[in-house]
């Protein structure tokens, strides 16, 4: 291993990854026969032709394209940045933890603080259209388990995500951010003072070169980088067709552990989490659970903190008679109008104004097929 790359040494990375014709896998074919990428560009053709396809071998050996060029030119310009960094499978400071997945990134597009990528961590995924009460757990968790001086990864996504890097700011452990687009582009822009918050406080990686866009298909292969990076993976709020299943799928590919937090049977966000547990995940009632699992070490102030990630009600046991009755008529699952007027005996007229007077202040929320459920 080597200290960071010099510029013509990342200058020659760059030019490997956009090589026509050689994608992660080949490329690390060629590292693995060759060494360093001046070794790959300095070998004949016969020698490269023993690894690679005659197309790609030829490619190897070509003058670099003018974008190519170009984007070498950007990305070494980025790199003299103040807080920006460009790390290579050859950089001492290259996370140890990816170094242990299948299929490392070659390069490393950082913005911030590069320590946090080493840091103990844990990722925590869900749903982008999360409920009130799946924000609140986000948010909740990561501060405590920040707190304990785990680093929170997420995918600044809307939703979960942004709730993780939210509460993981305020903790000592902060966040890491791993995007699916250049590390010069912020998506979606509604995050975008949360993300400039993260490169001034936490650290933002990709694996794509700069300028890349928003693509669909780079947003599923990101995901190993944030199972790779942490020590475990904490799911809030999945429906059964989710990336963050993905992302434990391949938490548990990689021998990391997966953490659910168990929610309504009868909620579509929980039917994720749910399956999770079934097939082995561990149930997780507060951010206690999870430094237990990891025996990360636990100061004395980090339990009074993850005490605080079991989400409380909002206002508990409320004085007045009417609300207090309609609060124990709903119980704890999603209910709907008309099942909670017979329930509670309140007229429909009584019982909107009833509810409406709760969602004001934080008690519960409205689902978006209709339904109320309790909150805390």
């Amino acid at each position: 291993m080597t200290g960071a790359a010099q510029p013509e040494e990342l200058a020659l990375w760059i030019r490997l990854e956009q090589t026509p014709g050689v994608g992660p896998e080949t490329a690390r074919k060629l590292l693995a026969a060759f060494g360093l990428p001046e070794s790959i560009f300095s070998s004949s053709f016969s020698a490269l032709h023993k690894v690679v396809s005659q197309r790609v071998a030829h490619a190897l050996l070509a003058l670099p394209s003018d974008a190519t060029l170009a984007l070498i030119d950007k990305t070494l310009d980025w790199n003299a940045q103040a807080g920006n960094h460009v790390l290579t499978l050859a950089d001492d400071g290259y996370p140890p933890a990816l170094l242990e997945i299948p299929d490392p990134p070659l390069v490393l597009y950082a913005k911030g603080r590069l320590a946090l990528l080493s840091a103990a961590s844990l990722a925590v995924v869900g749903s982008r259209n999360a409920t009130v009460q799946g924000i609140a757990n986000a948010d909740q968790f990561s501060q405590a388990l920040s707190q304990a001086g785990l680093t929170i990864i997420s995918g600044l996504a809307l939703g979960i995500d942004a709730a993780a890097h939210q509460g993981g700011l305020r903790g000592a452990g902060s966040t890491v951010a791993v995007i699916g687009t250049g590390a010069d582009i912020v998506y979606p822009a509604r995050n975008r003072n949360l993300a400039h918050r993260i490169a001034d406080a936490g650290c933002i990686v990709s694996e794509y070169p700069l300028g890349m866009p928003a693509i669909a298909a780079n947003f599923p292969r990101r995901n190993r980088i944030i199972s790779g990076l942490a020590r475990g993976v904490l799911v809030i709020e999945a429906a059964l067709q989710s990336g963050s299943l993905i992302t434990a799928r391949m938490a548990a590919e990689q021998g990391r552990e997966v953490f659910a937090i168990p929610g309504s049977i009868h909620s579509p966000l929980s039917k994720g989490c749910h399956l999770l547990i079934k097939q082995g995940a561990k149930l997780v009632e507060s951010a206690q659970d999870i430094l237990e699992e990891l025996r990360h070490f636990t100061p004395a102030p980090a339990t009074a903190a993850a005490d605080t990630a079991t989400p409380a009600p909002a206002s508990a046991n409320p004085k007045d008679p009417q609300t207090s009755r309609l609060l124990i008529a709903m119980g704890f699952d999603p209910v709907h109008v008309d099942t909670l007027a017979q329930r509670s005996g309140f007229d429909i007229a009584t019982l909107s104004t009833q509810l409406l007077t709760l969602e004001l202040d934080g008690l519960v929320e409205r689902l978006p097929d209709g339904a109320y459920r309790r909150l805390g």
